[in-house]
């Protein structure tokens, strides 16, 4: 074993790349700030939080402790109300654009006979999906879904998409390890419904949302192993669904030119034509934030933006939006603007009839046989390549042959020698002398003896 793989091997373990961006932003460090204290350049640092690069060596180790998470406080035996409270004082990088939430009372504890909810661990494969806050109404016994808040289904399928990535360790007793296949199949329920319409409201167009979803999803199957182990796999998916949605090769399909026509109702076709004037970054960025719910860091982590960056698209995208719709104009705070915008953006998803997706079992077979086809394709264009390089070979000239040169006009000959061409007059003579005897002794003839 060489010395750099016995460096790689005892190099500390990284995070995500996107994680890399959280954990960052989360200790309140800039990008020259990590740059400086590792010895690399702004461009380095960004390329190692984007996954294009990633560091090596006494960097790597430097990088890893900067990003390494504190350690968390040990919790008390019996933490009061107030203690809880005292967090959510602190102000947050996206406080200028949404305030932070006013705190509630602990609620008090459930009867004894109330039925209690399995462990994220044993919940089985068909949990029923959590309503998301785009895709699906509140139930009306509960208060409204704040936008920041992750449901208990949404914790359980997570815990059942890295239950079913972790294949190599036992299962502990008592708990139900879930398939590749299962934990698949959950995410899959859980996501796929909320997030063609959140594909739509970015698109405008039904179909071209349905196909970003499963294009995303059998992305996402093809790289499981990859997804299961994420911090946050939906996220993974919606990211990947957005890139294809927002894909400008889609102009050119006579399918997708245009969008489908708007909602008859007049409030909801001001904010469907409102959405669509946008640019495409400005209306992705109101998307995450207003209308699915993540925070300023995560807008920005997901979009590949700057977190001044996406707020400053995030107040353009409401600005513009507030032309259009006198309601969100008429609000007194960034707080009742983006609370307007979830609950029209959510009555918008609901009200619009989008088709549902195929089924779990379609697209991961559709994964599966592409990515054979793929497979089959590239063995086959590799056997002709072969074959050709092959008959080339055989059929080429073993040694070089030069070509025949062209006739050329050779001058500066000296004329030819011997007799020269006869005259008439020479010509009558040797007429005259062929035809005529000659006067004198007979010619000698010799004799054979």
């Amino acid at each position: 074993m060489t010395r750099s793989t016995t460096d790689e091997a005892a190099a500390p373990p990284l995070p995500s790349p996107k994680e890399r961006r959280r954990l960052r932003e989360a200790k309140s460090l800039s990008e020259e700030q990590v740059a400086e204290a590792v010895g690399v350049t702004r461009a380095t640092v960004r390329s190692w939080e984007t996954g294009r690069t990633s560091p090596r060596g006494r960097k790597r180790a430097l990088y890893a402790k900067l990003l390494a998470p504190a350690p968390a406080p040990t919790p008390a035996p019996k933490p009061k109300p107030e203690s809880k409270l005292k967090p959510e004082s602190k102000l947050k990088p996206e406080s200028k654009l949404r305030p932070t939430p006013t705190p509630t009372p602990t609620p008090a504890p459930k009867p004894a006979t109330a039925p209690t909810a399995p462990p994220p661990e044993t919940a089985p494969a068909s949990t029923a999906p959590a309503p998301d806050p785009v895709s699906a109404p509140p139930p009306p016994s509960e208060p409204a879904p704040q936008p920041k808040t992750t449901s208990e289904p949404e914790t359980e399928v997570k815990a059942e998409v890295k239950a079913g990535a972790e294949s190599g360790a036992g299962a502990a007793p008592g708990t139900t390890r879930l398939s590749p296949e299962e934990a698949f199949d959950a995410l899959y329920a859980h996501a796929a419904p909320g997030l063609v319409r959140q594909t739509y409201l970015l698109t405008g167009r039904r179909r071209l949302a349905r196909e970003s979803v499963e294009r995303a999803f059998q992305l996402a199957w093809h790289r499981w192993p990859e997804v299961a182990v994420d911090r946050d796999p939906a996220g993974w998916v919606r990211a990947a669904a957005y890139e294809y949605a927002m894909s400008p090769w889609h102009r050119l399909r006579r399918a997708h030119r245009h969008p489908d026509a708007p909602p008859t109702e007049p409030a909801r076709r001001a904010l469907f034509e409102a959405l669509l004037e946008l640019p495409p970054a400005y209306r992705r960025t109101l998307l995450l934030y207003d209308g699915v719910g993540l925070d300023l860091p995560e807008t920005a982590a997901e979009t590949e933006a700057s977190t001044p960056a996406a707020a400053g698209r995030l107040e353009m995208a409401r600005a513009a939006l507030a032309e259009r719709l006198p309601e969100l104009a008429a609000a007194d705070s960034p707080a009742e603007q983006s609370e307007l915008l979830h609950d029209r953006l959510g009555g918008l998803a609901r009200a619009e009839h989008v088709p549902a997706p195929a089924p779990a079992r379609k697209v991961r077979t559709g994964s599966e046989e592409k990515a054979r086809l793929w497979t089959r394709a590239a063995i086959a264009f590799a056997a002709l390549l072969i074959g050709a390089t092959a008959l080339t070979l055989h059929t080429a000239p073993t040694h070089y042959e030069p070509p025949i040169a062209p006739p050329e006009r050779v001058g500066g000959v000296p004329p030819r020698g011997g007799p020269q061409k006869l005259t008439a007059q020479d010509l009558k003579l040797q007429k005259s002398l062929n035809e005529q005897l000659a006067h004198g002794p007979e010619r000698l003839v010799p004799e054979l003896r």
